[in-house]
C-alpha cells in the first residue's frame, strides 16, 4: 500500500498541497491569541469578528514573519514542497530589514492560503460524497427536503454538482499552489545587496583560490624544475667531480624543503587552517633561487641593483614569484640555456628584464602546462604594472615594470 501511494505523494501537486495545510495549521495559534484579543474588547459585533478573524492574526503572523529565521524555515519549506520557480530559492536567515519585512508578508500571505486551502480540503469532500450518493441513498427527509424532494429531478443533478465542487477544489489547489511557487522567489529570494553580496563573496573565493594556484605553481613547479635539474646534474659527475655532487644534493634537499613548506601552506589554507605562518618570500630571498638555478647547470648572468630589497613589500613579494616563474620558463622550454637578468629600480618603478636564446626545443616546448607567463601577466595585472614577452630574434626576452609608489 505505502508503495503504491509513494509515487503519488512525491507529486508536485500533493506536495503544493501539503505546504498549504501546514500554513493553514500554523495560523491556529494566532487565531486563537485574536479570539482572545477580541473578547477584551469593549464592544461586539461584526468588527470584532473581523479584528478575532483578519486583523489581529494577520498582524501576528506578519511580525513573526520579521524573526530572521522564519526567513530560512519559510524557504527551506518552499523549496522542498512548492518546486517550480521556489526549488531555486538558497535558504537562509533574513540580514536586512527589507528581507524580513519581505519574509513577513510572504508568512502572513501562506499562512491565510493555506487556511483556505485547509477549511476547503475539510468540508468539500464530504459534502460532495453527499451529492454524489443521494440518488443512491434514501437520505432521511430533513436532509433532503430543505433543497429537494426525493426522487426529483435535482436530486439527479446533485451527483454532477459534488464531482464538480471537488475538481474546483483541485483546481483551486493546483492554482494555489503554482501563484505561492511562482511569488517565493519575490517574498523569499535574495536582495539586491544581497546578491550584490553574494557576487563579491564569490570574486574573493576565486581571487583566493587563483592565487594559490599561481602560489602552488610558481613555488613547487619551480622546486621539481630546478631539483630534476640538479639530480641530473649530480647523477653525472658522482664519480668525477663528488664535491659538485654534494653541493647539488644539498640544493636539492633545501629545494624540496622549501617546496613542502609552501606545499603545506596552501594546503592549510585550503582545509581552512590559519595557525601556520604564510611564507612570505621577498627580493630579499632571491639569492637563493639564483643560486639554486645556477646549481641546476644554468650560466646565469644576473645584475640585481641593491636598492630592490627596499621597495615595497606587496612589490617584492610578488617580484620575486616573477623572476622564479621566468627562470622556471626558461628551464622548462629552453633547457640549460644562458640566462641574462637585469633587476633595479628607476625612478618610481620596479624594472625587470630577463631573457635566453631560444633553445634547441624552440619556443612552448617543454612541460610547463601553459601557464606560467599567464600567471606573471596576473601579477603584473594586480600590481598595474607593464608587461611584455616574447621572441626577439633569436632570443625569448621578458620585461616586467611595476610601479612602487615611493621606495621605502
Amino acid at each position: 500500500m505505502a508503495g503504491a501511494l509513494h509515487p503519488l505523494i512525491e507529486r508536485t501537486t500533493w506536495r503544493r498541497w501539503a505546504h498549504l495545510v501546514v500554513g493553514g495549521a500554523l495560523l491556529m495559534p494566532y487565531w486563537f491569541l485574536g479570539m482572545t484579543l477580541a473578547a477584551l474588547l469593549p464592544f461586539n459585533g461584526p468588527g470584532a469578528g473581523v479584528l478575532a478573524l483578519l486583523v489581529f492574526p494577520a498582524a501576528a503572523a506578519f511580525v513573526t514573519g520579521l524573526v530572521p529565521s522564519v526567513r530560512l524555515l519559510e524557504s527551506s519549506l518552499a523549496k522542498e514542497l512548492l518546486r517550480g520557480p521556489a526549488a531555486a530559492l538558497a535558504p537562509g536567515p533574513a540580514a536586512t530589514w527589507e528581507s524580513r519585512t519581505r519574509s513577513g508578508a510572504w508568512f502572513t500571505l501562506h499562512l491565510f492560503a493555506g487556511v483556505v486551502v485547509s477549511g476547503l480540503s475539510l468540508a468539500v469532500p464530504p459534502f460532495a460524497f453527499v451529492l454524489v450518493m443521494a440518488p443512491l441513498v434514501d437520505w432521511d427527509e430533513r436532509l433532503l427536503g430543505r433543497w429537494a424532494r426525493p426522487g426529483t429531478w435535482a436530486e439527479w443533478a446533485a451527483p454532477p454538482a459534488g464531482i464538480a465542487g471537488v475538481a474546483v477544489l483541485l483546481v483551486l489547489i493546483v492554482a494555489g499552489g503554482a501563484l505561492l511557487a511562482r511569488l517565493a522567489p519575490r517574498f523569499l529570494g535574495p536582495t539586491a545587496a544581497e546578491r550584490l553580496a553574494e557576487l563579491e563573496a564569490r570574486a574573493v573565493r576565486l581571487a583566493e583560490r587563483n592565487r594559490l594556484a599561481r602560489e602552488l605553481h610558481d613555488s613547487v613547479g619551480h622546486a621539481l624544475s630546478v631539483v630534476t635539474l640538479q639530480a641530473g646534474a649530480a647523477g653525472r659527475v658522482l664519480d668525477t667531480d663528488p664535491e659538485f655532487a654534494r653541493e647539488a644534493l644539498g640544493a636539492i634537499e633545501e629545494s624540496a624543503r622549501a617546496a613542502l613548506e609552501d606545499l603545506d601552506h596552501v594546503l592549510g589554507l585550503l582545509r581552512e587552517d590559519r595557525s601556520r605562518p604564510a611564507p612570505q618570500p621577498t627580493l630579499k630571498d632571491l639569492g637563493r633561487v639564483l643560486e639554486q638555478t645556477r646549481l641546476a647547470g644554468v650560466r646565469l648572468d644576473s645584475e640585481v641593483d641593491p636598492q630592490v630589497e627596499h621597495v615595497p613589500a606587496a612589490v617584492s613579494r610578488e617580484a620575486y614569484r616573477i623572476v622564479q616563474e621566468g627562470l622556471t620558463n626558461a628551464l622548462r622550454h629552453a633547457g640549460k640555456v644562458p640566462v641574462r637578468l637585469r633587476l633595479g629600480v628607476s625612478g618610481e618603478r620596479l624594472e625587470m628584464e630577463m631573457s635566453n636564446p631560444l633553445g634547441a626545443r624552440g619556443v612552448g616546448s617543454g612541460h610547463g602546462g601553459g601557464r606560467g607567463l599567464g600567471g606573471i601577466r596576473e601579477r603584473v595585472t594586480v600590481l598595474r604594472g607593464e608587461m611584455t614577452a616574447g621572441p626577439d630574434g633569436d632570443r625569448w626576452r621578458m620585461h616586467v615594470s611595476l610601479p612602487l609608489g615611493r621606495v621605502s
